[in-house]
C-alpha cells in the first residue's frame, strides 16, 4: 500500500460484518448542530461522504439508491406532479426526481443544511438541479413539515433518511407516517428507504406493519444492490392507500433521460423478491 493511503472501516455489529475503503485523505469536517459530517477522498470510489461514522454516499455508486428512489415510484405513479422528499440533503434523489418533466415541483425538506452544503462543495453532480425553478430546498423539521402539509396535496413522499437512529429515528412510526398518508392524495405513493433485506428484514416487517397503522394497505419493496452499505444490497418500499404497482413500462422505456442502473427491465426484475424475502413479507 502507498505510504500515502490508508484505509478507513465501518462496523456493522447487527451484521458482524464490516465494509472498509482505500482513502488518500480527509478532505473536509463540519460538526453541525445535529450530526458530523466527513468527506474523504478513496483511490477507487471517488469521495465518500460519513455522517457520525457511517457511510452516507461515495462518488462511484450513489447512482444505484439515487434512481431506485425515485424512479420506480415517479413511473408507478399515473401523473405525479408534486414530490416531497424528506430529507435527501445530498440533493441526489431531488435530481433524479426533477428528470421527470412531469413533475411541476418537487421539495426537498431536510434537517441539517451543512449535508447539502457539503453536497455542493464535493458531490457537484448531484446538485445539479439545487436551481430548477420548480426546485425548493428547505432546511427544517421533516416530520413537522408533513405534519402541516395540506391534506390530498402531494403525489408522491419520498423519505430520503438515514438509518432510524438519531435525527431520523422519527422517521420510522405510525405517527410520520400517518402525517405522509393524509397529505397524499389517493392515488399518492410513499417510498422509504428500507435497508437490508438481507439482515434487517425484520425492520422492513416493522416498517410495514407500522406503516399499516396508519392507513396504508398496499406494500412493495424493491431490493437493489448498494455496495457503500452494510451487506452490499438495498432496498426501498413503497407504500399506497388502494390499488397495486403496475407501472407505466412503456413510459419507463422510451424515458427521454438516462440512467445508469434504472431501466423497465430492472424495475421488472426488482419487482420479483427472492423466496426467502417474499415468504418473510407475506408475499
Amino acid at each position: 500500500m502507498n505510504a500515502n493511503t490508508t484505509w478507513h472501516y465501518e462496523n456493522f455489529e447487527p451484521a458482524g460484518s464490516a465494509i472498509g475503503y482505500r482513502i488518500t485523505k480527509k478532505l473536509d469536517e463540519v460538526q453541525s448542530p445535529f450530526q458530523k459530517i466527513e468527506i474523504y477522498e478513496s483511490t477507487d470510489w471517488g469521495n465518500l461522504m460519513l455522517i457520525d461514522g457511517a457511510m452516507m454516499l461515495t462518488t462511484r455508486d450513489n447512482f444505484l439508491y439515487h434512481e431506485m428512489m425515485s424512479h420506480p415510484a415517479l413511473f408507478t405513479h399515473a401523473d405525479p406532479k408534486r414530490v416531497v422528499i424528506i430529507g435527501g440533503g445530498d440533493c441526489g434523489t431531488l435530481r433524479e426526481v426533477l428528470k421527470h418533466p412531469g413533475v411541476q415541483s418537487a421539495t426537498q425538506c431536510d434537517i441539517d443544511e451543512q449535508v447539502t452544503r457539503m453536497a455542493e462543495k464535493w458531490f457537484p453532480e448531484l446538485c445539479d438541479s439545487n436551481h430548477d425553478p420548480r426546485a425548493e430546498l428547505l432546511f427544517d423539521d421533516g416530520i413537522a413539515y408533513m405534519a402541516n402539509c395540506a391534506p390530498g396535496s402531494v403525489d408522491i413522499v419520498i423519505v430520503d433518511s438515514t438509518d432510524p437512529v438519531g435525527p431520523a429515528e422519527g422517521l420510522f412510526n405510525k405517527a410520520f407516517y400517518a402525517s405522509c398518508f393524509a397529505a397524499l392524495k389517493d392515488d399518492g405513493i410513499l417510498v422509504q428507504q428500507s435497508e437490508s433485506p438481507l439482515v434487517l428484514l425484520e425492520l422492513i416487517k416493522e416498517m410495514r406493519a407500522e406503516m399499516a397503522k396508519a392507513g396504508f394497505t398496499t406494500f412493495q419493496t424493491l431490493p437493489f444492490p448498494q455496495p457503500c452499505y452494510p451487506t452490499g444490497w438495498w432496498s426501498c418500499t413503497l407504500a399506497r392507500k388502494s390499488g397495486g404497482f403496475a407501472f407505466r413500462e412503456a413510459d419507463a422505456r422510451a424515458k427521454a433521460f438516462d440512467s445508469k442502473y434504472y431501466s423497465a427491465d430492472i424495475h421488472k426484475g426488482a419487482a420479483t423478491l427472492p423466496p426467502f424475502v417474499a415468504a418473510a413479507l407475506g408475499e
